[in-house]
């Protein structure tokens, strides 16, 4: 089954290997036609173009088993001058092997010619005219097979960094799951063990939520994007055990375009920055705090993410509100967007701290009327 179906690719290499030959064998015959007809010794179109093939053709076999030798003694490496001399001794065997089977194959093309000549009187002649010319192109074809390795090598090379980075920044996305659901667990088994002795529906319906975020969470795999609808939603459930938790010194307000929710983005990109907005702008104080969630295009045709919270903020030289989610969304937008994506966090004028997101525009989304 494997040998079938490799052998059309192999054809196809095999075509174009002898497209690439005759091409070169043509543009020698041409050059040979048009020299003769101008020095005043023209020669035959067809007589021209016979010998030319003839020629380039036996290059191009001889090529093959030269592109194996070139492969396997790279001229890179620590015996690279042992390596050279080896390929100086194999491309004065290359040309002396394209001598001998020019100077036979001759015997049968000089009738084309119109002009006998005996094997070794054709053997020194092109002996003289041909050898250093066959060692240049037994060199190309070093080259050329050298050439190819490096670029075959860099390309795996760059597939390799690719996968890399894309396991890499499910990695990140997987830590931070894994660092999200312990302090969901924590936080709501905590609040729903205080409700149980105070309002048991409320604990009931407390443990729902629970179930019905953690399920979601699941259903949500490894995708590393997920349209901002659904983002949105994940978010409610885990705002709906904050505002259990927290009461009414929780307040959230949205203020989100409405023609953006098909957008895709970052899975998880959201959560981490409400859960800092509560964890550092309401807990600590004991008033009311409000965290703003505002989703929007500016006008040079981007998306702007912002998370803003009312809380005490970060005093001038404070420690860094940056924990490990926040450096996973950071290094997450760059996996995704490069330099196109920013991610600033900034205290905001009469407290609090304000995350803005700002990434690429949805080319496909258009407004809603």
């Amino acid at each position: 089954m494997s040998a079938s179906r490799n052998s059309p690719v192999v054809a196809w290499w095999a075509g174009a290997y002898l497209v690439v030959w005759t091409v070169v064998g043509l543009a020698f015959a041409g050059q040979h036609y048009l020299t003769s007809a101008k020095v005043g010794v023209p020669v035959a179109w067809g007589s021209a173009i016979t010998g030319a093939l003839a020629d380039w053709y036996l290059f191009g076999l001889l090529a093959l088993p030269a592109a194996r030798l070139a492969a396997r003694f790279n001229l890179a490496g620590r015996h690279w001058r042992l390596r050279i001399a080896l390929h100086l001794v194999a491309g004065a065997v290359f040309s002396l092997l394209w001598i001998l089977l020019r100077a036979a194959l001759a015997q049968v093309l000089v009738p084309l010619r119109g002009a006998e000549k005996p094997f070794g009187e054709v053997l020194r002649y092109v002996l003289v005219a041909t050898f250093f010319f066959n060692m240049i192109v037994y060199w190309v074809v070093v080259t050329g097979t050298h050439a190819f390795a490096y670029y075959r090598s860099f390309r795996e090379r760059e597939r390799n960094v690719l996968e890399l980075e894309a396991r890499l920044t499910s990695a990140r996305l997987h830590a931070l799951r894994m660092q999200l659901n312990p302090h969901f667990l924590f936080n709501a088994l905590n609040g729903i063990g205080t409700l149980m002795y105070r309002n048991v529906d409320a604990a009931d319906s407390m443990l729902v939520k629970l179930a019905s975020l953690l399920r979601h969470s699941l259903d949500r795999g490894e995708h590393l994007t997920a349209p901002l609808r659904e983002e949105l939603e994940f978010l409610d459930r885990y705002l709906d055990l904050e505002q259990m938790r927290f009461g009414d010194r929780l307040r959230v307000e949205r203020d989100i375009d409405p023609s953006l929710l098909p957008l895709p983005i970052p899975t998880l990109l959201l959560q981490p920055l409400v859960e800092n907005a509560i964890k550092h702008g309401v807990e600590p104080v004991t008033r009311p705090g409000t965290v703003t969630l505002r989703i929007e295009r500016t006008d040079a045709g981007r998306v702007r993410l912002e998370v803003h919270d009312d809380g005490r903020g970060v005093p001038p030289g404070g420690p860094s509100r940056e924990g490990v989610g926040t450096s996973n969304t950071r290094h997450r937008l760059r996996q995704q967007y490069g330099s196109a994506a920013s991610f600033v966090l900034t205290p905001r004028e009469g407290g609090g701290t304000s995350a803005i997101i700002e990434i690429p525009g949805p080319a496909g989304i258009q407004d809603e009327d």
